[in-house]
């Protein structure tokens, strides 16, 4: 039998990485809400400000993205 002394089994890890993708799925719903809300409202002021907002958006993903690669390796 293997001797369970040496390494023990963390219950409270188990089930946290059973919960995590649901954590990500209702934060991705949250975030996709406001996204679209936002874009509504801003479709509605026009243009310019459309174009502001996607470069602004566009400048948020690239550093998120970013940070993703950096905090990950």
């Amino acid at each position: 039998m293997a001797d369970l002394s040496r390494h023990p089994v963390l219950a409270e890890d188990a089930l946290l990485g059973l919960l995590l993708p649901f954590w990500q799925l209702v934060i991705g719903a949250a975030v996709l809400a406001v996204l679209l809300l936002s874009v509504r409202r801003l479709a509605r002021r026009g243009p310019s400000r459309m174009t502001t907002a996607l470069l602004v958006t566009a400048a948020a993903i690239a550093g998120l993205t970013v940070l993703g690669v950096l905090l990950g390796s």
